[in-house]
């Protein structure tokens, strides 16, 4: 964990009183409404367990950083808005918004009820979610239902991911063969010269039997001035009728008709990889009654405090505390980890993990809705609706490339007529081919399956991302900048050293020492509180209070003591040059030294050292491999920070760090074409990782308020994800490349061979369609990472 109270210091000014009471108090407002998370806490009375300090610690960054726009700080604010407005947020399932150009048609229904920047698409998992007046949804809901669609209101307080159905039309497979087959005859019965009535019957066959749905789908779009796909080959087939291209129009809508369907089945596939996800906690639980018995029960319906039992083989429903028995956890579901873990009593447990052997009883902290599970889950539909820069550059080039070929389109069919330099027919026919070619589908979608194929990788991973673009930045990372303590250590530091520095008893200086540290949450409190665990019962602390960056102190006695770092004693002036020597000699040894302190003098000193986590040392060689440069931020001595440092082989080094210090740090590595990263898992790191262009987020497993407010979560505190992730952002910007070039290069192609007079329906088809098939295909390579 950071080093929060112990790890820096300096002199005490009325800005740092006001920074630490901002920091502080959405950290103590939290405690007190968690109670029921001391379950799975330490060994040591008022201490609460690692998950619990890094909720907290998030909790406050979220209210701290003025940039965290998706933190729980502002999803307050906004609600108080909303509230204050009569306004609500909707989730609509829409099972037939399967075309990225729908969204457009979506959005210009709607601008006269609600605010386009009130409406937010997720298509892959076809689901609206409107910010709107309390009394306006029955009029969304008719504005919906007049485009042909069959919108599903969802309930409130079901955040669960809806998964569509399989595509509507795979059941009814029979008119499109039958449609196959008379495009093929129509085809056929040309070349054999047969009369023109036949070909003609056969293709308006193959073309009422494929195509309804494109003709009911592009009426409403034309209707409504949107000109997407639909409305784009109905109008193409349509005039290749009226030209007398019957065998061509045919074959032109049941290959289509097709593709779309290939292409729906393609995008199923990525729904499903998040839809994984859902299916993994069960939908009942073993819960005791109040009368002792046991029942299964739905998983959603347990509340709070609720004891369950889980059998061996079993998957756990809820997120809960071990309260009897023991086993081992299979947690790869959740964290990526590839052995299970042993878990006894006072243990954490998480919904959708697999118990292995043996059978246990935990105590619910969460309900179903909230779950670690749940919010993974939530997160990564959110990072679904957020467009990456790429997917927006995208999404703005081809609001300008369809009326572009629309407009070459309409020249192409009346200009060279009219100049006499070719024949009404033939211009009519390339301008048709223009028409299939104007749309952007293929371009479009190409980003959005992208991402969330890399989105379900990295939570595969426990990799929890919260947004393209930072799958889309993290490639260009150059420096990454570390905290230590629970990052690049273990994060429970062990006494080390106690030497009375006064004639006070040590007994008493050992008392008095612990019981300041029983009322912190930090892990060098709980190192000098365990110490002495078996020693005389804690002393009454009045007035306690926390100073981030410095230590703790409190009344004891009607006597006021402090519990802190060398910066904290330089302010009360208890400095000498005797203490300096001593502290000196303890830091060159790697060990982070405690003063316990009156209003006079150091009464006593306690050294501390943390150890390395065996993982750090190749997490780093990892970052170097990917050529990223590596520096430690951390709030301890420099030469606690440098030992560390050099065990880890980290490439700078900055100790004595404040939060604004961490901030500054970062702004000096920011400015350039490159990226930066911060890693960190606490209150202090708030404004460094609020100024980092992505903050790693350490320790999110069962820390709500840490999975909302990162960037990017590393659910098991494995260092070593950093480098996955930065390989996975690597591949998703080279597929996102390849992407646009195969969309683009395709479109580009077919565009000159028509205008050159090459071109042919078939051709805009497999220049439309067939580029929109090779860019899913493309992007759900990633799945198999």
């Amino acid at each position: 964990m950071v080093d929060r109270h112990f790890a820096r210091g300096t002199q005490a000014t009325s800005v740092d009183i006001e920074h630490e009471r901002r920091l502080q108090a959405p950290c103590h407002a939290h405690t007190a409404t968690r109670e029921h998370d001391t379950c799975c806490a330490g060994p040591h009375t008022g201490n609460r367990s690692h998950a619990d300090i890094c909720h907290a610690d998030a909790v406050a960054q979220a209210a701290y950083s003025p940039d965290a726009d998706s933190s729980s700080a502002a999803r307050a604010r906004d609600g108080d808005e909303m509230a204050a407005t009569d306004t609500v947020r909707t989730r609509i399932l829409i099972r037939q918004m399967d075309c990225p150009t729908e969204e457009t048609l979506i959005r210009s229904k709607l601008h006269t009820i609600v605010p386009a920047e009130r409406l937010e698409f997720n298509l892959l998992q076809r689901i609206l979610t409107v910010e709107h007046p309390r009394d306006a949804l029955d009029d969304i809901v008719a504005a919906l239902a007049s485009l042909g669609f069959t919108p599903e209101v969802q309930p409130h307080d079901d955040t669960r991911t809806v998964p569509p159905p399989a595509h509507t039309h795979t059941a009814r497979r029979w008119p499109l063969v039958a449609a196959g087959i008379a495009a093929l005859a129509a085809e056929a019965l040309t070349w054999l010269g047969a009369p023109g009535w036949i070909t003609a019957a056969l293709a308006a066959l193959a073309v009422l039997g494929a195509g309804l749905r494109t003709y009911h789908k592009g009426w409403i779009a034309i209707r409504h001035g949107n000109l997407n796909i639909n409305a784009l080959m109905s109008v193409a087939v349509t005039g290749a009728f009226a030209l007398g291209q019957w065998p061509e129009a045919a074959m032109v809508m049941v290959l289509f008709t097709i593709a779309e369907r290939i292409e729906a089945a393609s995008l199923e596939r990525a729904r499903r990889a998040i839809e994984r996800l859902v299916a993994l906690a069960p939908d009942k639980a073993t819960v005791q009654q109040a009368d002792g018995s046991w029942r299964v029960v739905d998983a959603r319906t347990v509340p709070t405090g609720a004891r369950v039992r889980v059998k061996p083989g079993e998957r756990i429903a809820l997120d809960g505390c071990i309260v009897s028995g023991r086993s081992a956890v299979d947690q790869a579901s959740i964290t990526g980890e590839s052995l299970p873990v042993d878990k006894q009593i006072g243990d954490a447990v998480y919904a959708g993990t697999l118990n292995t052997s043996g059978s246990f009883d935990y105590r619910v902290t969460f309900p179903a809705t909230q779950s670690t599970l749940a919010r993974i889950v939530q997160a990564v539909e959110q990072a679904q609706a957020s467009k990456a820069p790429i997917q927006r550059f995208v999404d703005r080039f081809a609001g300008v490339y369809t009326p572009v070929v629309l407009a070459l389109a309409l020249l192409v069919a009346a200009v060279p007529p009219l100049l006499g330099h070719a024949a009404w027919t033939a211009s009519v026919y390339k301008a048709l081919v223009l028409l299939v070619i104007a749309c952007p589908c293929a371009l479009v979608i190409s980003t959005p399956v992208t991402i969330v194929s890399a989105l379900a990788v990295a939570a595969r991973h426990g990799i929890l991302v919260k947004g393209g673009r930072y799958l889309e930045q993290g490639h260009r990372l150059a420096w990454l900048a570390l905290d230590k303590t629970g990052t690049l250590t273990v994060g429970r530091p062990q006494q080390t050293d106690f030497e009375p520095c006064a004639t006070v008893d040590a007994a008493r200086c050992r008392q008095l020492a612990t019981s300041l540290a029983a009322r912190s949450d930090h892990p060098v409190s709980a190192a000098i509180a365990a110490a002495d665990a078996a020693g005389p019962q804690h002393l009454v602390v009045d007035d306690f209070g926390a100073l981030p960056g410095r230590g703790v102190h409190g009344t004891i006695d009607g006597v006021r003591y402090w519990l802190g770092n060398r910066r904290l004693a330089e302010t009360l002036g208890c400095r000498y040059a005797k203490l300096d020597a001593k502290l000196d000699s303890l830091e060159r040894q790697g060990k982070t030294v405690v003063m316990l302190m009156d209003e006079r003098r150091v009464l006593a000193l306690f050294a501390l050292a943390d150890t390395l986590k065996p993982t750090s040392r190749e997490a780093v060689a990892q970052l170097h491999r990917l050529g990223v440069r590596t520096l430690i931020l951390s709030g301890d001595n420099p030469h606690t920070a440098q030992t560390i440092a050099a065990q880890a082989g980290i490439d700078e080094v900055r100790g004595n760090q404040l939060p604004d210090d961490k901030r500054r740090a970062i702004e000096s590595l920011t400015g350039t074409r490159h990226a930066v990263g911060m890693v960190g898992d606490g209150i202090n790191d708030a404004p460094a990782l609020a100024r980092a262009d992505i903050g790693f987020a350490m320790g999110a497993l069962g820390a709500g308020a840490a999975i909302e407010t990162a960037d990017v979560a590393l659910m098991d505190d494995d260092l070593r994800k950093v480098a996955v992730f930065i390989r996975l952002s690597k591949a998703t910007r080279r597929i996102l490349t390849q992407n646009i070039v195969v969309a683009l290069g395709l479109k580009g192609a077919f565009l000159a061979l028509t205008l050159a007079g090459y071109g042919t329906m078939w051709m805009a088809v497999f220049a439309d369609v067939g580029a929109s098939l090779l860019v899913v295909g493309n992007g759900l390579r990633l799945l198999r990472r």
